[in-house]
């Protein structure tokens, strides 16, 4: 294990520099970044009726090749499973994110509904997530907003013939709806923008895409633990904009591409 652990950390140090260039539009894209992240987890699940649950947990992630931590997250949800093939769930989650040099607080609301069908030993799920985050530090409004709404959507795929062990996999795209929008005139000689207008929050585009595969292993009635590997692909829209709003001084998509390995616990009761 610390052999292939110690082979995908070379790989991902390994991979070229960052490279970039202006397309006829003014737009600077960079090629990916290449980072390995994990996440560890601990949850609490109680089943407080027939299909109400009350939800707990706790998780820690760390990027940039392990070498610094990224995020505390603790989150408290409750969730109802309306019909067999209908669950409904409402969380919120508090998040100490770390930024360049700084920590910072976030808080997180999520709503979500899971549509599931059973064949045989097979499970399929649908899972439609609206989130909602409130960046408490303070931002330029005409390059980021304060309190970014995205979509979360998941297909995913699990099966249960096994007597403790159920490997699933699942496919994951996330639209952000209100990134800042703008419009402005490009140079190509110059390579500067003029004529800048903040036009509001109406940028939407789908900025991640991620897939994944898994195993829930349940080790007893009570207790269980899920491990995941996944793959993303990370697309952002960035802007640079003067303190009063009036010049833009870049446009530019960052990528990235991550391998995240996930642990978690879970006690159940």
């Amino acid at each position: 294990m610390k052999r292939l652990l110690l082979l995908a950390l070379t790989a991902f140090a390994a991979l070229p520099a960052i490279a970039q260039n202006y397309d006829e539009y003014g737009i600077l894209t960079y090629d990916p970044v290449y980072d390995f992240q994990t996440r560890s987890s601990v949850a609490l699940d109680w089943k407080i009726a027939k299909g109400l649950h009350l939800e707990a947990e706790y998780e820690l992630r760390t990027e940039d090749l392990l070498s610094r931590l990224d995020r505390h997250q603790a989150t408290l949800g409750l969730s109802y499973k309306i019909a067999p093939w209908l669950k409904a769930g409402v969380s919120y989650s508090y998040l100490y994110h770390h930024k360049t040099d700084s920590w910072t607080p976030r808080h997180r609301f999520n709503t979500d509904l899971t549509f599931s069908w059973k064949s045989g030993d097979w499970r399929f799920s649908v899972k439609e997530q609206l989130r909602l985050t409130h960046k408490t530090e303070s931002v330029n409004p005409c390059q980021e907003v304060q309190n970014p709404l995205v979509l979360k959507s998941r297909a995913k795929v699990q099966y249960k013939g096994f007597e403790y062990i159920e490997p699933y996999a699942f496919v994951e795209v996330r639209n952000i709806f209100n990134d800042p929008s703008f419009s402005a005139t490009w140079s190509s000689t110059s390579l500067n923008y003029a004529d800048y207008v903040f036009t509001g929050y109406n940028s939407a585009y789908f900025n991640r895409y991620r897939g994944a595969l898994g195993l829930e292993w349940n080790l007893s009635k009570h207790h269980s633990i899920d491990i995941c590997t996944m793959l993303d692909y990370c697309y952002d829209k960035k802007i640079d904009v003067d303190k009063t709003g009036t010049v833009l001084k870049l446009n530019s998509r960052e990528q990235a591409i991550n391998g995240i390995l996930s642990i978690g616990y879970k006690f159940s009761f």
